[in-house]
């Protein structure tokens, strides 16, 4: 048994539109195999019980999650993020104080996915939106989900144009040479304070997004688990265990 006293507690953030509910497999499965740890999930800013706000620029968001964890008495944590949580993760360990950070199936870069936003930022802002997010749905892989986490994706979740806007706005408002800048930046201020960094990723990473990963973040430790955007949710066993070591 491990002694959660001596070790970092667990922040856990959920994607985008759905909300803390989505921890609840990996929550049991933690209260097994580390029932000492301190785990707190939260509601990202507008998602969920949290109140919603009028940005949602990461930096900010990140801010209001270091509020979230200190008014909770925790320090250092590891923090894990889900999708676009693992960005908001990725901030928030350049940032605040931490001790590592686990990254569950989202590539910080913009990519072919920050085109497809691009491209549907019309739509996105039309009464035709949900259209642009029941599509992407359609491509994580939620049919090969167990009963249980097929529910928490249909019900722990509450889709606006707002959060998809707001979430995505450094995606719509910057360029992709802006958003590789700091990116960067993030990672290495993470690498340089000694901040560990596990990237769980459902299929093999494209070759030049590992390439500038591996450059920035020497000591990233990237694991393919292959399956659903939702991981966490597929097997909640398997990364419960990943998040005993960290």
């Amino acid at each position: 048994m491990t002694d959660g006293s001596t070790r970092p507690p667990l922040v856990l953030l959920h994607g985008l539109t759905f909300d803390r509910r989505q921890w609840e497999p990996v929550r049991r499965e933690l209260a097994a195999l580390d029932p000492d740890r301190p785990v707190l999930a939260l509601d990202l800013p507008g998602h969920g019980d949290a109140p919603r706000r009028e940005s949602y620029r990461m930096a900010e968001v990140a801010q209001t999650v270091h509020d979230q964890v200190t008014a909770a008495g925790l320090t250092e944590p590891v923090v894990v993020g889900h999708s676009v949580g693992a960005v908001v993760a990725t901030v928030y360990a350049a940032r605040h104080p931490a001790r590592g950070v686990v990254n569950l199936d989202q590539i910080l870069l913009p990519g072919p996915f920050g085109v497809a936003v691009r491209q549907a930022e019309p739509t996105l802002r039309s009464p035709e939106w949900r259209r642009v997010w029941d599509a992407m749905l359609a491509g994580m892989g939620i049919e090969s989900l167990p009963a249980e986490a097929r529910e928490l994706v249909d019900t722990a979740t509450d889709p606006r144009p707002d959060l998809l806007l707001g979430y995505w706005g450094e995606i719509l408002s910057g360029s992709d040479q802006e958003i590789v800048a700091e990116r960067s930046a993030d990672l290495r201020s993470i690498g340089e304070r000694g901040i560990s960094y596990r990237w769980l990723t459902s299929s093999e990473p494209p070759a030049r997004y590992l390439a500038w990963l591996t450059d920035v973040l020497p000591q990233v430790s990237v694991t393919v688990l292959p399956g659903s955007h939702f991981p966490h949710l597929a097997e909640p066993e398997t990364v419960a265990r990943l998040l005993t070591t960290n």
